[in-house]
């Protein structure tokens, strides 16, 4: 079921607008180091009688692709078509990344295995939102030379596959030798454009791609200088870009935003983060957007500033996160308010793990709503006051017209959840094209399920005692709300 979305306000949001709706078809071969994030959340309550450091009481774990492997992740999140070539160790962190990847649709995956060698792994341990301490196990030596050959060899395959190549280096091994320029020099030959995700100050094996990606901080670090300002930022990078021949260079500030270096100029995008949370990722975010950008045709400029949006979409998220259409639709629309609360399946999962990162307890609640009556209003609230944030699915207009049969739905279930989407205390909410909430409460995995009273007439709702079951699988709690008689 597509989402509504608000018109943009002016033609320069309607062009935007436009080319975020055509980056699903864009086709992206992505070269680099990819590594395996972990996040292992949990409470603290007491300090260790060991040592003066909390103990962690472990809830859940988490594991995604990081590093190359999350460019690639932020392009399939567009639904870009993705080439990925890179190295695993031949160990379990190696197999787990291997699945992660492969699992993703539109992705093509070739990761090679090199024996002996450990799979970067960066561990974080998170309570109540906040981060406790990261532990990386990484090698960082290069891969074996005959290993670099074969990867040269798939890489220029699937260059003639693909509209564009990112060469994402993390210093982790993969980029070494002179397979960076090796790369650069195909990818000219086959008329590729190349985007160069870049950390460190190594830039001489790049020379000549067209557009390099690198921090304020590492630029400063490699001109052993401070920038502080727009003027120093520009001057610093105009240096690299001509001294290295790259075709402009496109400089991640943070919070501060992005400054853009051509030939014939500079263009700085101011930050577009409302309030940051966490920037960890989002430069991953941003080379996946520009990437797709350039690959449909787009014009660097245009290109620039949609990655400085998504970047500052998920600076706005707490730990890695992806940016998908209908984000970019919210972030452009003037409107915001009620109708950006209406989201996927899957923008919903997203979001209800950011709030869990943060300590928040989730709520959910199902149903047709039609109307919605006082009494939805009611439960809603009861919901509300019982959870930090509150996510309500609503039935599709086909559920509901199988189980209460013909003249139903009385209003269709777009204008149902923008009628809920105005309720203060709704925070999401997500259309259900299936029967009964299993299935979303399987993907969500709410602390909270907030059901409707049984009625002398009508009885328990046995989506509601099936619901039940389901979440305290996993420690969530059920709980019935009063219910007023008209409630539907």
């Amino acid at each position: 079921m597509a989402q509504p979305d608000a018109a943009p306000a002016d033609p320069d949001h309607e062009r935007l607008a436009a080319t975020i709706r055509r980056l699903s078809r864009a086709s992206v071969l992505v070269v680099g180091d990819a590594m395996l994030d972990r996040y292992i959340y949990g409470e603290v309550e007491r300090v260790s009688p060991e040592a003066p450091v909390p103990v962690l009481s472990v809830q859940r774990e988490l594991a995604m692709p990081g590093g190359a492997g999350n460019v690639v992740r932020n392009l399939g999140a567009l639904g870009a078509a993705v080439a990925f070539v890179s190295v695993v160790g031949d160990d379990q962190a190696g197999s787990d990344l291997t699945g992660l990847i492969g699992g993703q649709p539109g992705v093509e995956p070739w990761l090679l295995v090199q024996g002996s060698r450990a799979t970067t792994v960066k561990t974080r341990m998170v309570a109540q939102g906040q981060q406790l301490l990261r532990v990386d196990r990484e090698e960082t030596t290069p891969i074996h030379p005959k290993l670099a050959e074969r990867m040269l060899r798939i890489a220029r395959d699937a260059m003639a596959a693909t509209s564009l190549t990112v060469l994402s280096d993390y210093r982790k091994g993969v980029m070494t030798h002179d397979v960076a320029s090796r790369l650069v020099a195909a990818a000219r030959q086959s008329g590729r454009k190349v985007v160069v995700d870049l950390r460190g100050s190594d830039f001489a094996p790049y020379a000549g791609a067209d557009v390099v990606i690198m921090s304020r901080r590492d630029l400063a670090r490699a001109l052993a200088g401070t920038l502080e300002d727009d003027t120093t930022v520009a001057e610093a990078a105009e240096g690299v870009r001509a001294a290295h021949k790259f075709g402009a260079v496109l400089v991640t500030r943070a919070e501060d935003g992005m400054t853009l270096v051509q030939a014939d100029g500079t263009e700085h995008f101011r930050g577009e983060a409302a309030e940051v949370f966490d920037m960890s990722g989002a430069g991953d975010t941003a080379v996946g957007t520009l990437a797709a950008s350039l690959a449909i045709g787009a014009p660097l400029d245009l290109a620039a500033r949609l990655a400085n949006i998504a970047a500052g979409i998920a600076m706005g998220r707490v730990g890695t996160a992806v940016v998908r259409e209908q984000d970019f639709l919210n972030a452009l629309s003037p409107e915001g308010g009620a109708l950006r609360k209406i989201v996927s399946r899957e923008t919903a999962a997203e979001q209800v793990e950011r709030w869990r990162r943060r300590g928040w307890r989730v709520g959910f609640v199902h149903g047709a709503f039609e109307g919605p009556r006082p009494g939805h209003i009611h439960l809603l609230a009861q919901a509300r006051a019982a959870c930090d944030r509150l996510l309500v699915a609503v039935e599709d207009d086909a559920q509901v017209r199988l189980r209460k049969g013909d003249g139903h739905p009385l209003n269709p279930d777009v204008t149902r959840a923008a009628a809920l989407a105005a309720l203060p205390g709704v925070d999401l909410v997500v259309i259900n094209e299936e029967a009964g909430p299993a299935g979303l409460l399987r993907q969500l995995r709410p602390e909270l399920v907030v059901t409707a009273a049984a009625t002398a007439t009508a009885g328990p709702n046995r989506d509601a005692l099936a619901a039940a079951d389901l979440v305290r699988d996993w420690g969530g709690q059920v709980i019935e709300a009063d219910r007023l008689a008209e409630t539907a």
